[in-house]
């Protein structure tokens, strides 16, 4: 789960108990692990330099520090990324590659998601398109020398589907394949274990060939998916979380995955090797993470120009990165100004020093960017359960003053109106009805209280709970307090500490069933997610498959479902034509929008609504963050940096 103060924050889909029972078994804090199989990671790598220099000192810059508000939910054990974690995940990309990635942060040209490759060199679907192919790339090792292989991605997808009760959502909540033929378990495990992945005896490799099996292998190199129908945006369901490759030989070799209840945790502070252009060389927990560059990073020979058309592939600029947990606003703001780090989130509290500085730049995100913040509305506990009562909430908010107050509208940044539950980033499924966003409008909303027959004068307060340290959580309630009262309906803000901000007292952390159950104890109001929510994956499909749907692991927050809603999440994942999709969809979206669930406030412009990732610029040129905009990581993917004076590529 995400419980961080001010970024991405969708709740992991899938075995969310055996998930928070690995976040719980966290290594003793202040512990500090040297990791002797990376620490040879001395050399520079071919096309980056290993030293930057600092503008108007001249300085070589040897070490990058990095701040960031917290330690990653999840340690840095990438088993528990079906659960949409470790988050913020500092090794995304960096240590970590994926099969696919996406170009940078300008990622949509005339509404098409650019796919470019990554470990997988290429992909190909079938004619009738519930058959995917993707070719890998030749000669790529891990960073202990490890080779990479389909046997490896073989072993690690059955591996996350094991550790996911055999849930046929294992792939962070996208139920594309028909896991029936699948028969995975602890002896295939024991049976990968006696013959490794680099060599696979016969007994293995009649296995991993069965093209009977949702995901087989077709030669060392390439590897195969066969889906329950066409789905057209499979290749991005590979850009993050489960889609991040590790060493599955390294984790036989290291105690195996664990099981579903219990996670192997030798993986916490010790992280499996990755093919990316960093290794991890130190561990310091709840503390800091020392990076230092890959000696053999695969493609540290690319030329300048096939970095800047696949920037996620570069080797980096630094030797050494250090990035370290500073909870505290204040506290980063004076590293910052300090000299002590050189990148830091900086929030509500100190953004009108960075704004007035002009030794500090921030990142924005662009118009295009899947990153949305919203309300929750019970829909299944009085008052709230009540279609006209939802209504009479929606148009009584006055969202320029939300923008304004809560999102530093008037300091760079501010909210974009949107209409969901389709992020505005991916129009093949986005408002397809053309419809309004929600407008404050104080006569129709007295209409609409007026028409939900709900007394106000007898009524209990609601309760708009939102998470500790989420300063634009808290702003925005106190707007939609005031707001509300003008309408009689009173309103207790409920602030809650990260670990109560879970059922029973809120939704998003269960499935859809276990939240109706629940939901007499769950607050009416909630702030969607813990602060911003972006996709766990770049696909059209993604929020339709979990804010709107009864059968998602987590994240319906407003634990709504229709059936007429149902009808479209059904069709994107069941083969069904693009036709029929438009269709069931255009209805579902008219349905939404009536029936209110969510209170959409907006697309975010800052990195984390009400603040962003500051940089000194006299120093740090540019970055990138990660490709679904804060959905992975709420840092700079550090090995983009690029120096103002440096040799940059």
């Amino acid at each position: 789960m995400h419980f961080a103060s001010q970024q991405r924050t969708a709740i992991g889909r899938t075995v969310i108990a055996a998930i928070i029972v690995v976040v719980l078994i966290i290594a003793a804090a202040g512990a500090v692990y040297f990791l002797s199989s990376n620490s040879s990671s001395t050399t520079s790598s071919s096309s980056g330099s290993n030293t930057s220099t600092s503008s108007g000192t001249g300085a070589p810059i040897t070490t990058l520090t990095v701040d960031d508000e917290t330690w990653p939910n999840g340690n840095l054990n990438q088993l528990n990324s079906i659960g949409a974690i470790p988050y913020p995940n500092w090794l995304d990309y960096t240590v970590y590659q994926s099969l696919v990635t996406v170009n940078g942060n300008v990622l949509y040209a005339n509404g098409t998601l650019k796919l470019l490759p990554m470990l997988a060199s290429s992909w190909n679907s079938s004619a009738s398109g519930d058959t995917w192919t993707f070719q890998l790339q030749q000669g790529v090792k891990f960073s202990n020398g490890d080779p990479f292989n389909a046997y490896q991605v073989w072993g690690e997808l059955y591996g996350l589907y094991y550790l996911s009760g055999n849930s046929s959502g294992w792939a962070v909540g996208y139920s594309v394949f028909n896991m029936n033929n699948a028969n995975f378990g602890p002896s295939t495990i024991a049976l990968m274990t006696q013959s490794g992945l680099v060599n696979p005896n016969a007994q293995l490799m009649s296995i991993m060939t069965d093209k009977n099996w949702p995901i087989y292998v077709v030669n060392q190199n390439e590897i195969g998916f066969n889906l329950l129908g066409p789905f057209p945006y499979f290749p991005q369901m590979w850009v993050q979380f489960t889609g991040l490759i590790f060493d599955t030989q390294y984790v036989l070799s290291n105690g195996g995955f664990g099981t579903p209840a219990a996670f192997n945790t030798n993986f916490n502070a010790a992280p499996i090797p990755g093919t990316g252009p960093y290794t991890v060389t130190g561990v310091s927990v709840n503390s800091y993470v020392q990076f230092t560059q890959n000696p053999t990073y695969w493609a540290a020979s690319w030329t300048p120009a096939q970095v800047a058309a696949n920037p996620y592939m570069d080797p980096g600029h630094v030797k050494n990165i250090i990035v370290t947990t500073k909870t505290d606003d204040v506290s980063r703001y004076v590293d910052l100004t300090s000299g002590a780090a050189d990148i830091a989130p900086i929030l509500q509290a100190d953004w009108s020093n960075i704004v007035d500085n002009s030794k500090f730049s921030y990142f924005t995100q662009p118009s295009d960017a899947a990153n949305i913040v919203a309300i929750a509305l019970n829909t299944q506990r009085y008052p709230t359960n009540i279609t006209m009562f939802r209504q009479a909430i929606a148009h009584a908010i006055n969202y320029t003053q939300v923008s304004d107050d809560a999102f530093l509208g008037t300091q760079g940044g501010g909210l974009t109106p949107m209409m969901g539950p389709g992020y505005p980033a991916y129009p093949q499924l986005y408002d397809l009805g053309n419809l309004p966003a929600y407008q404050f409008n104080l006569t129709l909303a007295k209409a609409d209280l007026a028409a939900s027959k709900v007394n106000v004068a007898t009524m209990q307060p609601l309760d708009f709970r939102v998470i500790q340290g989420c300063g634009v959580c808290s702003s925005t309630a106190q707007v939609v307090a005031q707001d509300l009262s003008v309408l009689n309906i009173p309103v207790n803000v409920l602030v809650t500490t990260p670990s109560q901000y879970a059922p029973p007292y809120v939704a998003g952390a269960g499935t859809y069933q276990q939240e109706v159950n629940e939901s007499q104890t769950i607050s009416n109001i909630m702030w969607f997610g813990t602060a911003t929510f972006a996709p766990d994956e770049p696909t059209p499909a993604d929020s339709w498959l979990t804010w709107v749907s009864n059968e998602t692991s987590a994240n319906n927050w407003a634990i709504y479902s229709n059936p007429i809603v149902q009808t479209c999440v059904n069709d994107l994942t069941n083969g069904s034509p693009a036709s029929t999709i438009t269709s069931a969809c255009t209805a579902a979206q008219a349905q939404v929008t009536a029936d209110a669930p969510y209170i959409w406030l907006g697309s975010v412009k800052l990195f984390f609504g009400g603040g962003s990732i500051v940089y000194n610029n006299q120093i740090v040129k540019s970055f990138l963050g990660d490709p679904v905009f804060s959905g992975q990581s709420s840092s700079a993917i550090f090995n983009t940096v690029q120096f103002v004076n440096g040799q940059d590529l």
